[in-house]
């Protein structure tokens, strides 16, 4: 059966891996380690840069509150577009702003707005994903999205604050090393915009929900949402998926860092860079990649279980590197090869599962929704993580980690999904 959705044909492959790329890395240079490095090597303490950059977060918290302005304003193609060339100006600001003696507010303003932004291209991006394929095709390419997202996030944290490395060394300035880098991303957005205004299938469904002068359609949405049968344990479902993982993550590169006598492994810097940006992402982008694949072929709800499998019993390996503290070097690569494909296979079916739950009007809405309490599922068991581990150290730590992957296979059996959703249409 063809699929009539875009007045013309454009492979999936052309637009999906640029598309998810492009939503990871204002993510990381406003809210996540890029920018707690930045403002650390140009003075702030500790306590400060920790501070500033933790509001940075807030635009993807909230975003389910501005969700319906996409829907009911414009194409999400137009949306898409216009919003990265925007992402890429904000960079290029922050970087002209980075040397001068009011840098600090300036460019924590630009840094809110590309936040901002990036935060309502995830919304434009997540609705137009499912728009523009049918539920197949976003079983096949949910790997993938999934997938360019995390390499997104890996070159962020990884690629450009090591290039920044390298030009404090080059240039004997960190206000320039800093800036040339922010160039850099801001102008690779421009000319992100405009390959995706010319490559972007235009599919016959993407047009604005209702009358942009109604409140009362701007509000529907959320009522609409929460009017779902078994909201409430979709809900519940969406914030424990990730809940080991969640502490997991905080955890990983310091258990990695520390030196032995504290617990850890005493790789330095470039190893685990080495670890999670070569290793690690050929592991996640092969896990996502299967579990696509397996997703189309058994469908969400006779593969889920299998899938949290993947995704949650990889976390022992951490137990048994903490337990060990293996001084071998290729065994921490292969553990974490392990843990990473795991993850990329077992994520694979939980955006499957929010894009199953925001079917029919207002799916754009719902599924921003949906990332928001996931956003909240992630940021809560984050922000006790550490205190956590503190209190237990690492082998105990990541036996809790263990511990908190048990509710969500409990959870499991009372989700209700369609045989048919996720699986390849026969007729």
């Amino acid at each position: 059966m063809k699929n009539n959705k875009n007045k013309q044909s454009i492979s999936p492959w052309a637009w999906i891996p640029t598309l998810y790329f492009s939503e990871g890395i204002p993510y990381v240079v406003a809210a996540t380690n890029f920018s707690v490095i930045m403002y650390k090597q140009l003075g702030l303490s500790n306590v400060d840069a920790a501070l500033y950059t933790s509001w940075l977060y807030l635009p993807w918290v909230i975003k389910p509150f501005w969700s319906p302005i996409v829907d009911v304003l414009g194409t999400k193609r137009r949306w898409i577009w216009i919003l990265q060339f925007v992402m890429g100006v904000l960079l290029a600001g922050v970087a002209f702003c980075i040397p001068m003696p009011f840098f600090l507010q300036s460019t924590l303003a630009l840094l809110w707005l590309a936040g901002f932004a990036s935060a309502t291209h995830d919304i434009a991006a997540d609705g137009f994903y499912m728009l523009a394929l049918d539920s197949h095709e976003q079983s096949v390419f949910v790997g993938i999205r999934s997938t360019f997202y995390r390499i997104s996030m890996i070159v962020g944290q990884g690629v450009l604050v090591i290039l920044a490395g390298w030009l404090e060394k080059r240039l004997g300035s960190v206000q320039a090393a800093w800036s040339y880098t922010l160039y850099g991303a801001g102008a690779f957005f421009v000319l992100l915009a405009l390959y995706h205004r010319f490559v972007l299938p235009r599919p016959l469904n993407d047009r604005p929900a209702g009358d942009a002068n109604s409140v009362k359609a701007f509000f529907n949405s959320f009522a609409s949402f929460f009017k779902k049968p078994g909201i409430w344990m979709t809900i519940a479902f969406i914030l424990l998926y990730r809940l080991g993982e969640a502490q997991l993550v905080k955890m990983a590169s310091p258990f990695m860092l520390d030196p032995v006598e504290k617990g850890g492994l005493g790789l330095d810097t470039s190893q685990v860079g080495v670890v999670y940006g070569t290793v690690g992402v050929i592991a996640l982008t092969v896990g996502g990649i299967l579990g696509g694949i397996y997703a189309a072929v058994k469908g969400l709800k006779n593969g889920l279980w299998v899938m949290l499998l993947f995704m949650n019993v990889p976390n022992l390996v951490y137990v048994a590197l903490a337990a060990f503290q293996p001084g071998n070097y290729f065994l921490v690569c292969a553990a974490v090869a392990v843990e990473q494909f795991g993850y990329g296979f077992g994520f694979t079916a939980f955006m499957l599962y929010m894009i199953y739950v925001c079917q029919g009007e207002y799916q754009t809405s719902h599924y921003a929704i949906c990332t928001g309490i996931m956003a909240l599922g992630m940021m809560l068991p984050g922000m006790v993580s550490g205190y956590i581990q503190e209190f237990l150290g690492y082998t105990n730590f990541f036996v809790w980690v263990c511990i908190c992957t048990i509710p969500i296979f409990i959870l499991c059996r009372w989700i209700r999904i369609e045989e048919s959703f996720g699986k390849k249409n026969k007729c």
